[in-house]
């Protein structure tokens, strides 16, 4: 009898555990769905305004660079002047010199210098452009530029990309491929065609020295060219020579 409700009572108690279980696992399922139900806005509205920071982020980056598109940073230009309107001559006569470009104090939106002031070296020189195919056009003739030195208005960030990736491309061209910066990227376009194009052609004289056949076809045609001209000369001689038998 007692191993009866010994059994039955064994019974009960896995029953219980079971039944203990299974309310368990329902509870624990109806909060986290409950969780879940609050939760899930929220973490959307978290992932739109993680997409607008973004695109705030990517605007401004977008806003910074326009605001220094039309800017360049002069280096090396002797620390003389005793105003803007002296810095702003001094500039435009050397833009006149060496570039035969004239810039004009309306065409100047922002010039002054950078940094503060130091007895041992010239601070650079910032000129910021109303209009960018002006700045466009100096850029692009730096090289003719005697004393001074000229550079794109970066930011900092920019600059040290540029520094980060200036290894690199020395690499690429050491290859002999056409590399460049464009802003803060590295722009590899392949292999440089024009120095392999010089080496392949050749002067006219080995030109004809590879190719004999050539040579050949023109010396065939100088050869034609003296036989005919002896046949004329033999007719000619021949014709002049019959009509004065005649004559006679």
């Amino acid at each position: 009898m007692e191993e009866q409700f010994q059994l039955l009572f064994d019974k009960m108690k896995i029953e219980i555990q079971k039944q203990s279980n299974d309310l368990k696992e329902s509870l624990t399922k109806n909060i986290m769905d409950r969780m879940d139900e609050k939760l899930n806005p929220m973490i959307e509205e978290n992932r739109i305004l993680k997409q607008k920071i973004s695109n705030l982020e990517n605007e401004i980056e977008y806003l910074k660079k326009e605001k220094r598109s039309n800017n360049i940073v002069i280096y090396g230009l002797e620390e003389s002047e005793k105003s803007t309107s002296e810095l702003f001559q001094n500039v435009k006569d050397i833009f006149k010199r060496d570039l035969d470009l004239s810039v004009e104090q309306n065409e100047m939106n922002r010039l002054y210098r950078l940094g503060k002031r130091n007895e041992n070296k010239h601070r650079p020189v910032l000129f910021s452009f109303t209009n960018g195919w002006k700045k466009d056009e100096i850029v692009k003739n730096k090289k003719s530029l005697k004393g001074i030195f000229i550079a794109e208005d970066y930011s900092k960030e920019v600059i040290e990309k540029r520094k980060a990736l200036l290894p690199q491309l020395l690499e690429e061209k050491k290859k002999g491929n056409i590399t460049f910066m464009k802003y803060d990227k590295l722009i590899v376009k392949g292999p440089n065609t024009d120095k392999r194009k010089r080496e392949l052609s050749s002067s006219p004289q080995s030109s004809s020295t590879n190719n004999p056949k050539k040579q050949q076809t023109i010396s065939s045609i100088k050869t034609n060219r003296t036989n005919a001209f002896d046949l004329m000369r033999t007719r000619s001689n021949s014709l002049s020579g019959g009509s004065s038998h005649n004559k006679l």
